[in-house]
């Protein structure tokens, strides 16, 4: 079983490939949303990136990892602002 930052990463490595997976990006979104709160800073914002590179269509995770980032914002540092700034 995959922990979130493995599904993060996982996410993240297929959207910068370019490959069309919906069934897999579908499921890591219905893993990793209820576990958003276990991940730091780095794997929301690489998270957040990986379904916004493939136009995921789901606001449903969207909101849930603003959520789980706006409960980080003080361990974050400007440059993960920042690329949380370039998914929107």
């Amino acid at each position: 079983e995959f922990n979130p930052q493995n599904l993060g990463n996982t996410a993240w490595a297929f959207a910068t490939t370019g490959v069309d997976a919906p069934r897999l990006f579908g499921a890591i979104a219905t893993a990793a949303q209820p576990r958003l709160g276990q991940l730091n800073a780095q794997d929301l914002v690489n998270t957040a990136w990986a379904f916004a590179c493939v136009d995921w269509k789901e606001p449903k995770l969207f909101v849930a990892l603003a959520d789980a980032s706006a409960e980080r914002l003080d361990s974050m540092g400007d440059e993960h602002l920042s690329q949380l700034c370039l998914v929107s």
